[in-house]
């Protein structure tokens, strides 16, 4: 049986060139990635779109360009990045199409609106969400922990709460921590102190900083000790009071590092701990501190816990499903080991 198509004019108000040519993208770059997401075709003349294909993602297709646009009010640019989770999101949570009288576009969620987080180099938005409650919670709790795969935006969300929480003289210094285990390396082999071995296993927080920062601003605040990169055995002994903490790749802890690094925290200050429980890379035999405080901590009133899934993925579409593909082969093999 055939399946049917429709044809459906939208018109994008008010036309403006320098917005819908950052909607349309590169060589309209977007449109095709719309067209391939949801097998649908786009023609554009100015403002005035035409959209061809089944129904029900062509009605798709209408909500994602009207919210995509939408966004371009407050955006100083979109990536395919911010189409790829403005797809996910539509497929996961259908809306209809904009009716004629509304084309100026939906007005703006309150709510998102409240979570934009602001850094000098603009705004950034949650998307999805899971990612939406992750930033509630680190707004509304001293401790949270961020928990999933790679790439759901759960450390750099934190980086760019840290330098909003900075910024606003909220907090005096952002630290960030991460443990000296790294899957299949020997840090010893790497020259210089132990701070000077971590420091290239950190360049995922120093990529976000100067993101967000700049380059010069931060070199200068890490000279002055506004921010500052160490490895979690640092920590030990200490009481960081008036900072934003952030403990990256916290699977690699132990029980006794992450009750310690817990219990340094002082007055003023807010922590955040990521990490992805089913990537760990301590010896054989040594329990997980992420994994342990899940068990422990999960019913501490103040403390919040966000869990991210593969769908929530937000680089390249193919890593979403290369998480997928290993955690089925897992699940797959585990009924096997058991025996």
């Amino acid at each position: 049986m055939n399946e049917i198509f429709t044809t459906h004019q939208l018109k994008l108000e008010p036309a403006d060139s320098a917005r819908l040519a950052m909607l349309c993208g590169q060589f309209d770059e977007h449109l095709r990635q719309i067209e391939d997401k949801l097998d649908v075709q786009i023609a554009n003349r100015g403002n005035a779109f035409e959209l061809t294909g089944p129904p029900k993602k062509v009605s798709a297709a209408s909500s994602v360009l009207h919210r995509l646009y939408e966004d371009t009010r407050h955006e100083a640019h979109l990536t395919p990045d911010d189409v790829h989770l403005m797809l996910r999101e539509s497929l996961m949570n259908p809306e209809p199409a904009v009716p004629q009288a509304a084309m100026s576009g939906p007005q703006p969620d309150p709510e998102s609106a409240e979570l934009a987080i602001r850094t000098r180099k603009g705004l950034i938005k949650p998307r999805g969400e899971n990612q939406k409650n992750y930033v509630r919670r680190i707004m509304r709790h001293d401790i949270n922990f961020g928990i999933g795969p790679a790439g759901t935006g759960k450390t750099y969300l934190a980086v760019a709460c840290a330098v909003e929480a900075l910024e606003a003289d909220l907090v005096r210094r952002i630290l960030l921590v991460r443990p000296a285990v790294e899957a299949g390396e020997k840090l010893g082999f790497l020259p210089g102190d132990l701070a000077e071995k971590i420091n290239p296993y950190l360049r995922p927080l120093y990529d976000a900083l100067y993101e967000m920062l700049g380059f010069e601003r931060v070199a200068k605040f890490i000279d002055r000790q506004v921010i500052e990169v160490a490895p979690l055995a640092y920590m030990r002994g200490r009481t960081l009071n008036n900072a934003f903490i952030i403990l990256d790749e916290s699977q690699n802890t132990t029980k006794e590092q992450m009750k310690m690094f817990l219990t340094r925290i002082g007055f003023g200050s807010k922590a955040v701990i990521t990490g992805d429980h089913t990537q760990v890379d301590l010896p054989r035999g040594t329990k997980s501190g992420l994994v342990h405080a899940m068990e422990v901590l999960s019913e501490v009133e103040g403390i919040g816990f966000s869990r991210f899934q593969s769908r929530d993925v937000v680089r390249h579409s193919l890593v979403q499903r290369i998480v997928e593909a290993y955690d089925q082969h897992e699940s797959r093999a585990q009924p096997q080991q058991d025996h």
